[in-house]
């Protein structure tokens, strides 16, 4: 009877170590999704690249973990953007580094003869009714979706010629690929129709200080006091 005692213990204290050994091996399950989540809140049950954007798909787990832990950008932020841009200044930075600021961004290029200069100016217009006390925590941000032709000298050149050489306004140059995928973030569509023309989308977009869409407007010259009221609620937001 003792011995049977003993034999019982043995197998209960191996059965608990196999149990213990199992759940420390158990792998944990791990789904992935799109950064920007182009596609909503679909996810993936492997490695790869959003249908929309190309950006890598994320781990849900090891992003949750991170924003936790950093606490500085969300899923929705553009500030996930890896690519890189060229400034009109001719400095190379990335999205991130516009962290902090209201963003108001419209993808331009600037040979255009038709759309662009009309989105241009709504954004002159739409930044002479900001109040003056807020224009210091706004970034007004033309991206060229003309990267070849519409180098830093040329966008510098531009800047000058329509009066919006100011702290408050950026050109960005990217890639080709850089455009792309950010046009894809803001649902601007855009092609190519002859050596120096485009179609595109005319869509002036706004981010909070996080990188995170709170607005867009679309369509030329149209009232733009729903974005204005937006912008000023948004930077009110950031002090």
């Amino acid at each position: 009877m003792k011995n049977l005692k003993y034999i019982t213990l043995i197998l209960v204290l191996i059965i608990g170590v196999v149990s213990c050994k199992d759940t420390s091996n158990k792998k944990a399950e791990v789904t992935y999704q799109c950064p920007m989540k182009c596609e909503g809140e679909k996810t993936y049950s492997e490695p790869g690249t959003c249908s929309v954007c190309k950006m890598d798909l994320q781990p849900i787990s090891e992003q949750t973990s991170k924003i936790i832990a950093t606490d500085e950008i969300s899923d929705e932020s553009i500030f996930n953007l890896t690519s890189t841009w060229n400034t009109e200044e001719g400095t190379t930075i990335q999205l991130k580094e516009l962290k902090g600021k209201t963003l108001v961004m419209v993808m331009i290029y600037t040979s255009c003869k038709a759309a662009c200069p009309r989105l241009v100016a709504d954004m002159r217009n739409i930044e002479k009714e900001i109040p003056k006390n807020l224009l210091n925590d706004i970034d007004f941000v033309l991206i060229s979706i003309d990267p070849e032709t519409d180098t830093p000298e040329v966008l510098k050149a531009f800047a000058i010629e329509n009066f919006m050489d100011d702290e408050q306004w950026t050109f960005l140059q990217g890639s080709v690929a850089g455009v792309r995928e950010f046009a894809n973030v803001l649902a601007v569509k855009y092609k190519q129709i002859s050596p120096i023309d485009f179609s595109h989308s005319n869509i002036i977009s706004v981010f909070n200080a996080e990188g995170e869409l709170v607005h867009q407007q679309e369509g030329l010259e149209v009232d733009n006091k729903e974005t204005i009221a937006k912008i000023i609620e948004t930077t009110e937001k950031n002090e």
